[in-house]
């Protein structure tokens, strides 16, 4: 069977127990069809680039599929008619991605990352004590 990724956005009013339901009630729709749902990430509420049927934020979710294109295609015609779906996103990929995806990942590294006061970026001392090297002197000869 074909390989899909699907990220879906569903309204901030609804909440994450509503989602994972909503995300359920997906994956019963593909079971229907002989496919499945390989795996799941809920990335979250996030901020949206622009507004989206007056909403500024999602609950983001990636679903990894293993599933005949029929099913896929029933699967978004459900949502399309689902209100509290903003948008959906499937493409056919060659083989699904082992581990977590790239949104994870930054997600921990982000939570990782050392303070920007412990990567020496502190106190520099007054400003005075520090040389110009930034920018070349002016000559006093009106160049």
């Amino acid at each position: 069977m074909p390989f899909y990724e699907c990220v879906i956005l569903a309204r901030q009013e609804v909440s994450a127990p509503q989602v994972e339901a909503l995300i359920d009630e997906m994956a019963g729709v593909l079971a229907q069809g002989g496919g499945s749902v390989a795996k799941k990430e809920f990335w979250g509420l996030r901020n949206i680039a622009y507004r989206v049927k007056k909403n500024r934020k999602a609950h983001y979710v990636l679903l990894n599929l293993d599933s005949p294109s029929a099913a896929v295609k029933e699967m978004e015609r459900q949502m399309s008619l689902n209100e509290d779906i903003l948008r959906v996103l499937t493409i056919r990929v060659d083989e699904l991605e082992e581990g977590p995806s790239a949104m994870m990942q930054a997600k921990n590294s982000r939570d990782e990352r050392p303070r920007r006061e412990d990567r020496g970026f502190g106190d520099r001392g007054p400003r005075e004590d520090r040389p110009r090297e930034d920018r070349p002197r002016r000559s006093e000869g009106g160049e």
